[in-house]
């Protein structure tokens, strides 16, 4: 892996990370109080899948043809 990929799959999970979390807070507050132990551990779940997910591939990273 390289430190282009590192930083664009960070990037991308920490992105995801932020809009789980609006996104649980939110609902959670509409119904009760918020559970910060379901929030983090939704925001954690997303973002270990960003980063799987990130293993298919960045469009942010061009291949160089490196098969390396």
């Amino acid at each position: 892996m390289t430190i282009k990929w590192l930083k664009a799959a960070g990037i991308r999970a920490v992105k995801t990370a932020a809009q789980t979390a609006i996104g649980v807070i939110g609902a959670t507050t509409v119904f009760s109080q918020v559970n910060w132990y379901v929030v983090g551990g939704t925001v954690l779940l997303a973002t270990i899948t960003s980063l799987l997910t990130s293993l298919a591939g960045l469009p942010e990273v061009k291949d160089s043809g490196d098969s390396k």
